[in-house]
């Protein structure tokens, strides 16, 4: 039976597949902001883990991020939340485009402008947009933090 882009590309990142339980998939790229990731961060350090692939991530500051030239946070929490970001990608390894930075930009917007996004891949980020990485034929959807 023929099979949608979407079913082969899942097919293609499963690692692990068990009866009744959610297949373990391979993810290419893990793009991570400052607001859905503090507890993901937090999660890991209270299990006693490290990211995995931190060579397969990139992080953004994105929904913090003031529209107008000078200022660095609109308030206390942005300035922690961006604050806490920068922190966590320096104890994992994880490339971040931080305010300032030509590479810095829109979380789910970055990976098709710095040729990060490719067909193929399957790609996974905490924010709703992520899945409009299809456009370019990958797999793309957004997740949680746990």
């Amino acid at each position: 039976m023929a099979k949608t882009l979407a079913q082969k590309l899942w097919d293609a990142h499963v690692v692990s597949s068990t009866e009744g339980e959610p297949d373990l998939l391979f993810v290419d790229l893990h793009l991570v902001h400052e607001v859905t990731s503090p507890q993901a961060f937090e999660g890991l350090r209270l299990a006693g883990r490290k990211v995995r692939r931190p060579d397969l991530s990139v992080a953004t500051m994105d929904h913090n991020v003031p529209t107008r030239g000078g200022v660095r946070a609109a308030d206390e929490l942005s300035r922690k939340q961006m604050e806490v970001l920068a922190e966590n990608c320096r104890s994992e390894g994880i490339p971040l485009h931080q305010i300032g930075s030509r590479r810095q930009g829109i979380v789910h917007v970055i990976g098709p402008e710095l040729g990060l996004t490719q067909p193929g891949m399957l790609i996974v980020c905490g924010d709703s947009h992520t899945s409009t990485h299809g456009a370019f034929g990958a797999l793309a959807f957004g997740i949680g933090t746990s």
